[in-house]
């Protein structure tokens, strides 16, 4: 683990350093509170801090002060090195300010690595924390077959973009799609070729869109894309894009290559066209896609005009 020491005596630097190098952490080192608060904020900040209470620049208190008031970022454990002749309440001030524990100079060797212990179990316990978080977040939002958004987190991207495209008067579009013939692949190679045909038509269809198109699994071997910014005839070619990706080539499973085609109904609220609402693009989609089913399959058809509300007066 990478390990700041700030101190501008150099003695005490040097033994700390080489204390903490022989414990096998890596270490930076710097000489002022400035260079340390650059560090701190830095993209690959350490998470473990052991700072000289006094320092050119800024000190230890304030240094604290200004890593806690950062949000968004990993947690740093900030050890403060003070000088036997501290009073009471200026520790105290140093506590409230962020530091997590305080030693005195001159320090002892297992002290201080006791503390640099204790600081990293709570770093590394933290870590996981964040990363149960982000393993929670991802189960809630996302299906975990395909990795795709799923239906919830889906029909909430069409709400939002639905609010931006009223707001901005722009362009909005959707298109639901549906793998042919999906049941008969279940039923003759089983689930478990089943899904994994759904799995690799998922990243097939995935480099098709815009880094901030959206698309998720809408239920079944259907699919939800969102196109934000995009009129009739962009959603379209986005469509026969991801038509056309998916089945270029069988997808490759254990029971030998499956061929599979994509049908996609397409519904778009233009520029300056406020009526549409995330249930009227669904509902205009889907009759769209029935249309594409009713044709003959693998192909895109477009709802019609008259399927999503006029424009609204201002």
């Amino acid at each position: 683990m990478r390990v700041l020491v700030a101190d501008d005596d150099a003695v005490f630097r040097r033994m700390a350093e080489a204390l903490l190098s022989k414990w096998g952490y890596e270490v930076i080192t710097c000489v002022d509170g400035a260079e340390a608060l650059r560090i701190l904020q830095g993209p690959e900040a350490p998470h473990l801090a052991v700072l000289d209470w006094v320092m050119p620049g800024l000190d230890g208190t304030q240094i604290c002060r200004e890593v806690r008031a950062q949000s968004g970022k990993p947690y740093t454990y900030i050890l403060v090195l003070t000088a036997a002749k501290v009073e009471k309440e200026n520790l105290i001030e140093g506590m409230d300010a962020g530091a997590d524990d305080y030693l005195l100079k001159p320090y002892d060797a297992g002290e201080l690595k006791a503390r640099l212990q204790a600081g990293r179990r709570i770093v590394e316990l933290q870590d996981q924390l964040i990363a149960a978080r982000e393993s929670l977040r991802t189960q809630a939002t996302h299906d975990t077959l395909t990795g795709l958004w799923n239906r919830g987190a889906i029909i909430e991207f069409l709400h939002k973009e639905v609010e931006r495209a009223r707001r901005s008067s722009a362009p909005l579009s959707v298109a639901m799609a549906d793998l042919d013939h999906f049941k008969q692949i279940n039923d003759t190679r089983g689930h478990a070729v089943g899904d994994a045909v759904l799995r690799i038509a998922a990243r097939r269809l995935m480099p098709c869109l815009r880094p901030y198109d959206s698309i998720g699994r809408y239920g079944g071997e259907e699919f939800l894309v969102v196109l934000p910014g995009c009129g009739e005839a962009d959603a379209v070619a986005t469509a026969e894009r991801l038509r056309n990706s998916l089945g270029a080539t069988p997808i490759e499973t254990s029971a030998g290559p499956v061929p599979v085609t994509l049908s996609l109904g397409v519904a778009s609220s233009p520029a300056g066209e406020t009526g549409a609402g995330e249930d009227d693009l669904l509902r205009a989609s889907d009759d769209a896609l029935y249309q594409a089913k009713n044709g003959g399959r693998n192909r895109v058809a477009v709802a019609a005009k008259q399927d999503l509300p006029p424009r609204r007066a201002p």
